[in-house]
C-alpha cells in the first residue's frame, strides 16, 4: 500500500481530530505532507493527543462541535475525514441523544460542507452497523442485525444513518464520498475507563485488579492496531472505491484469549471476574477485509502480540499501579482560544484521567466494547 502525497495545497479537514483514532490520523496526515485543520469540541478527545504537534507549522486546532455550523474558513478544506462521534460504550450510554445528534446531524453539516467546497467526505462508520451478525465473517454486502431501539442504538443507528446520509449526498448531489467500517482498533491513546475491552483489561491489569469478563468469555472480537486503521482510512480517502470498506484485522480471538495474552504481557495475576452480558452485546466479530486488500491493496501489518505490548507501554506511564491512586487532573482545562475557536496552542496541562480506583474501575466498566 501506497501512501498518497497531497494532492492540492488545500488543507484537510479531520472531524474528532482529539479523539483516538483521530489523533492518530492526524499524525499520518502530517507525516505524509498535508496541511490539517484538527476540529473536535473536547467532549471526550483530549487535547493532549496533539500536544506532541503543537508547534507543527501545517496544523491547526479548532474547539468547535460539529452540530454546530460551519464556519465560513473551512470552504477552503479539499478533504474532508469525519471521525467525529463518542465511540466509548461507558460515555454514550450516558449520553445518548449527543452521540446521535453528533453522527446525523454532524453529518449533514459535513455533508453541506463538502458540497459547497467541493471536498471530498470520508466517514468513519463502525463494524457496529452489522449489530449481532448472523452472517460470519460479515462483508460489506450484509446488511446487519442491530436493535434499532436498544441501548446501544444511539451509536448503531446513528453510524447507519450517516451511511445513508452520505449514499443520499452521492445519488442525489453527486458528492464524492468514501465509507470505512472500523473493526476495534486499539493502541496507545485509548483512555482508562472508556468501556473497551482492550484498555480494560490493561488499567485492570496494571492496577493489581481482577480482569471484568462480561458473560462467558467466549465471546469473539478481532482487533486492529490504530496505525493500521488510520492507514486504511487514508488509503480509502484517495481510491476511487465509492462503496464501504471494512477495515480490520481478520484474525478473530475470545474475550478470554485476550484476557489472557494481556495478563501475560503486563506480567500480572490478576484474577477473572464473571459479571452479566450486556444487552445486544455481539457474539461474534469479524471482518471479511477481502475489498480493503482488492481495491484498497491494504491489509494489517501489526500483531496482537506487538500492539499490545506498544499499548501496555503507553499506559504503564499513565496508569497508577495502585488501585487506590488517583490522577485528578481535569481535562477540560483552559484553552489558548483565537477568535473563531481556532487554538492557537494546544493547553500545557497533564493528561486528564478519572481517578483510577476501585469504585471508579467498577462504575465505567459496565461494558465490554
Amino acid at each position: 500500500m501506497t501512501l498518497h502525497a497531497p494532492l492540492s495545497g488545500r488543507p484537510v479537514l479531520v472531524t474528532g481530530a482529539a479523539g483516538f483514532v483521530g489523533s492518530h490520523l492526524c499524525d499520518l496526515l502530517l507525516d505524509s505532507g498535508h496541511t490539517v485543520v484538527a476540529m473536535d469540541n473536547f467532549s471526550t478527545g483530549d487535547a493532549q493527543h496533539l500536544a506532541h504537534r503543537d508547534a507543527h507549522p501545517r496544523l491547526s486546532v479548532w474547539r468547535h462541535d460539529v452540530t454546530d455550523p460551519m464556519p465560513a474558513a473551512l470552504q477552503e478544506v479539499d478533504r474532508i475525514y469525519n471521525l467525529a462521534c463518542p465511540a466509548s460504550p461507558a460515555y454514550y450510554q450516558q449520553h445518548p441523544v449527543s452521540t446521535l445528534l453528533a453522527s446525523t446531524l454532524g453529518a449533514w453539516r459535513l455533508l453541506e460542507l463538502a458540497q459547497s467546497s467541493g471536498a471530498r467526505l470520508l466517514q468513519a462508520s463502525t463494524s457496529e452497523v452489522y449489530g449481532d451478525p448472523q452472517v460470519h465473517p460479515q462483508p460489506e454486502s450484509y446488511w446487519g442485525h442491530v436493535n434499532p431501539i436498544g441501548p446501544r442504538a444511539c451509536y448503531d443507528e446513528g453510524k447507519r444513518s450517516a451511511e445513508a446520509l452520505c449514499y443520499s449526498y452521492a445519488r442525489e448531489r453527486g458528492l464524492q464520498v468514501r465509507v470505512a467500517r472500523l473493526f476495534n482498533s486499539y493502541g496507545p491513546r485509548l483512555r482508562p475507563g472508556d468501556g473497551r475491552v482492550v484498555s480494560n483489561f490493561i488499567v485492570q491489569a496494571l492496577g493489581g485488579l481482577p480482569l471484568t469478563i462480561y458473560g462467558d468469555g467466549r465471546q469473539t472480537r478481532s482487533f486492529c492496531y490504530v496505525s493500521d486503521t488510520a492507514a486504511g482510512l487514508a488509503a480509502l480517502m484517495e481510491s476511487d472505491w465509492e462503496g464501504p470498506v471494512n477495515l480490520g484485522n481478520p484474525r478473530e480471538h475470545t474475550v478470554l484469549e485476550l484476557a489472557a495474552k494481556v495478563l501475560e504481557a503486563v506480567g500480572s495475576d490478576s484474577p477473572l471476574v464473571y459479571r452479566e452480558l450486556p444487552t445486544d452485546d455481539p457474539s461474534r466479530r469479524r471482518p471479511d477485509i477481502a475489498m480493503a486488500q482488492r481495491v484498497l491493496r491494504w491489509q494489517p501489518r501489526v500483531t496482537l502480540e506487538e500492539g499490545l505490548r506498544r499499548t501496555i507501554e503507553h499506559f504503564r506511564d499513565r496508569v497508577p499501579c495502585s488501585p487506590t491512586a488517583a490522577t485528578t487532573q481535569s481535562a477540560a482545562a483552559p484553552w489558548s482560544q483565537a477568535p473563531g475557536g481556532l487554538i492557537t496552542s494546544c493547553p500545557p496541562s497533564p493528561m486528564g484521567r478519572p481517578a483510577v480506583t476501585d469504585a471508579a474501575i467498577a462504575s465505567a466498566f459496565t461494558t465490554v466494547l
